[in-house]
């Protein structure tokens, strides 16, 4: 089996060749722009490595990894704008480059291309593939509303939480493995049982971006700390400082909730404290390790070899515990 380094290698070669050019260059541009960023490429090496897991053809699966890293970035794009962020990866977004028009079309375009990549596959369950692309698009769309929501909501709870970002995060991730599954003709229950693996690891994942919206640095998340904040987002942490928190501190929180940002500062200065106070930090890798438990849980499941588990839980360890 490959390695996740020489997977990476690979799937970050092919993507190198590709071309994005195209007329009217201003929707061209931004997409080079975009996929030149890198990132981590998490979902493409996720199906690669999987395929590669039960067998399959690695290179015959890279379209498809082409597709979901098209896809995820599509998402990055559209989400950027909803949120105002003006940082990815440690660079101006597109919509802060291009302008909001520009990035909602730029956006449009990556979609279409990530389902041109899905149709390069010949593959005897082509249209299962598609239709669970399809799919996780819905999902991921919903979870974004639901998102959006729960921003305005004032009776969010932590279970609604979960279930959102198991729509708007985890889903993909999860259909990355899938993929990778059928694309090497896995049995049923071996392919359900790594899609809840995938499922626990993207819950764990977004858990820990989180709290590294909060608690990391600019430098090594590549965004600004504390756009979470300044959005008034339900994560998890805000959720469950409303709940344990004493009544000064939730009521200083709630004061901030809907309110400008005339001092975005001291917004995030003050919450972020009381975060501490509160061993948020330590709270939340609480629960990431709670799902982490429920993945390997649905691994252990899985017809596979141990080796071959083993190079797959010990990438879900790298993502649970990054620092970026």
């Amino acid at each position: 089996m490959h390695t996740y380094e020489e997977l990476l290698e690979k799937f970050s070669f092919s993507m190198e060749k590709e071309s994005f050019s195209g007329e009217p260059v201003e929707l061209y541009e931004p997409i080079t722009y975009m996929m030149e960023l890198g990132g981590k490429r998490l979902r493409p090496v996720l199906l690669l490595m999987t395929c590669d897991a039960f067998g399959g053809n690695v290179d015959a699966a890279i379209p498809a990894a082409h597709a979901v890293e098209m896809f995820h970035n599509f998402t990055l794009v559209h989400d950027d704008i909803m949120d105002g962020a003006t940082i990815r990866r440690g660079k101006d977004t597109i919509w802060n480059i291009w302008g909001e028009d520009t990035a909602i079309l730029v956006g449009d375009i990556m979609f279409a291309l990530a389902m041109e990549y899905l149709l390069q596959i010949n593959h005897p369950n082509s249209n299962e593939m598609l239709e669970l692309f399809l799919k996780v698009a819905r999902e991921v769309c919903e979870g974004q509303q639901l998102d959006m929501n729960y921003e305005e909501a004032d009776d969010t709870t932590i279970p609604d939480y979960l279930g959102m970002i198991r729509l708007k995060t985890a889903a993909l991730l999860a259909t990355s493995l899938k993929l990778g599954a059928i694309l090497a003709n896995a049995k049923k229950e071996d392919i359900k049982n790594i899609y809840e693996f995938g499922i626990n690891i993207g819950l764990a994942f977004q858990l820990k971006d989180d709290l590294l919206d909060v608690f990391g640095s600019v430098d090594k998340f590549g965004k600004m700390p504390g756009g979470d904040i300044l959005s008034d987002k339900k994560t998890f942490l805000l959720l469950k400082a409303l709940t344990i928190a004493e009544e000064a501190d939730k009521k200083i929180i709630e004061e901030y909730i809907g309110e400008g940002e005339e001092d975005p500062e001291q917004k995030i200065m003050d919450i972020t404290a009381i975060y501490s106070t509160l061993n948020l930090d330590k709270i939340t890798a609480t629960e990431m390790e709670r799902h982490f438990e429920r993945a390997e849980y649905y691994l252990e499941l899985v017809s596979l070899p141990d080796e071959k588990k083993a190079e797959l839980l010990s990438l879900a360890k790298k993502m649970m515990y990054r620092d970026q």
